[in-house]
């Protein structure tokens, strides 16, 4: 019986790899643009973008447009668009803004995955799943014939063991691709894994999970609603090869994995000293360099920094719970989650918002925070630029 992560049988397109291969459709979801430039690149060849629904273009009823795609892929497994490679694991470099990144594609068993905070699964997501975004994806993938991934799994794993001595190996590893990626996309190279140092992903695998005493063994790191959709999925249907879905598995120590974090500004409001005095009254933990983390409170007459009493294992936790209750409190308020000290502090110069600046996490924390608080605030952290993002490239029959 395969285990939680497997060798799939996997489908390449057979040529054209620049014109299939297009980034996550949960990217430059505002900029409709980027979409239109990649339908120009791409023209009358096979393309990934052909398969997918990009979120820049989804209107609630696509009902029209979700037939399309199925038909699409139905038309491209008749039209011998792909070659076949059964029981295969790739190997993956791809080249970054920040670096080159190492993964590895195969199947988990979507069985030891649960999005549900406070799961003790192998598969585990990070931040908060947001259930109203789930069905649409169902709607996806329900009557599709083949999956395209964009999921990224993170394992930690600081001494390199798993993934590692595929890079030493490299040279000894069939080509599968090799390409600039449109788009700015950078550039991808994949090999194909011999069967042996397939069993050694597999054990090395094993034995990381044996290594922890919580029971957690993957993150996901991108792509949480799409695997949950096919957690969904894989209950309706008794399809084998729909119980399981493809992914690529990076170590959160490569040194390409940048996490930035992401702040927050609140809107709407109207009396600015109450409410920085209800916010210093609900975090203040006495004086800077208590020992406590510090957070910085961002209006227009300035900055306030102080010590924080933590009730989540992370600060932007501790924030988040405020926040969530003085906007249920007070429906005037709003909250933005921004990119960049720079952007804070101009958004603050506005007389009713209020920013919050704090150090970001560490990525040896992502484990430890996932465990003890079961996932993560929602837009805890940015892992990478959108045109970072995993692109499609695999593909395989869920049918």
């Amino acid at each position: 019986m395969k285990g939680v992560f497997s060798s799939a049988d996997i489908l390449l397109p057979k040529k054209d790899h620049k014109k299939w291969a297009v980034v996550a459709c949960d990217q430059f979801t505002s900029q409709p643009e980027y979409w239109e430039e990649c339908d120009r690149l791409a023209g009358d060849a096979p393309s990934a973008l052909r398969l997918i629904l990009p979120e820049a273009f989804l209107t609630g009823d696509d009902g029209e447009r979700i037939a399309r795609v199925n038909s699409e892929m139905e038309r491209y497994l008749d039209g011998e668009v792909f070659d076949s490679f059964p029981d295969s694991m790739i190997y993956v470099e791809r080249e970054t803004n920040d670096g080159l990144r190492r993964g590895v594609v195969g199947a988990v068993r979507l069985a030891d995955y649960d999005y549900r905070p406070g799961s003790g699964a192998l598969i585990r997501a990070t931040e908060q799943t947001v259930l109203e975004r789930i069905p649409p994806r169902v709607e996806i993938r329900r009557g599709a014939s083949l999956e395209l991934p964009h999921v990224m799994l993170l394992i930690d794993d600081p001494n390199d063991t798993v993934i590692g001595p595929l890079a030493a190996a490299k040279d000894e590893m069939k080509g599968a691709y090799d390409f600039d990626l449109m788009q700015k996309g950078g550039h991808i190279e994949g090999r194909f894994i011999p069967e042996e140092l397939q069993q050694k992903v597999c054990a090395a695998l094993e034995a990381l999970r044996d290594g922890r005493d919580d029971g957690l063994l993957f993150a996901v790191g991108d792509g949480n609603h799409s695997l949950a959709s096919a957690k969904e999925c894989a209950a309706l249907s008794d399809c084998e090869a729909a119980q399981y879905a493809l992914v690529e598995v990076v170590n959160i120590h490569d040194e390409s994995l940048i996490f930035e974090p992401i702040y927050r500004v609140v809107a709407g409001v109207s009396d600015r000293k109450a409410f920085c005095d209800r916010v210093r009254s609900s975090l203040y933990a006495g004086d800077k360099g208590s020992g406590e983390a510090d957070i910085a409170v961002v209006t227009a007459d300035g900055e306030e920094s102080y010590a924080v009493k933590q009730t989540s294992k992370l600060t932007v936790g501790t924030l988040q719970e405020l926040l969530d209750r003085l906007i249920k409190e007070d429906g005037s308020l709003s909250v933005d989650y921004i990119h960049g000290e720079d952007v804070v502090r101009e958004l603050c110069k506005k007389p009713d918002c209020v920013g919050f600046l704090f150090e970001g996490m560490r990525k040896d924390e992502l484990f430890d925070a996932v465990v003890k608080d079961g996932c993560l605030p929602r837009k805890t952290f940015s892992m990478g630029h959108a045109s970072d993002k995993r692109y499609y490239m695999e593909a395989r029959r869920i049918k």
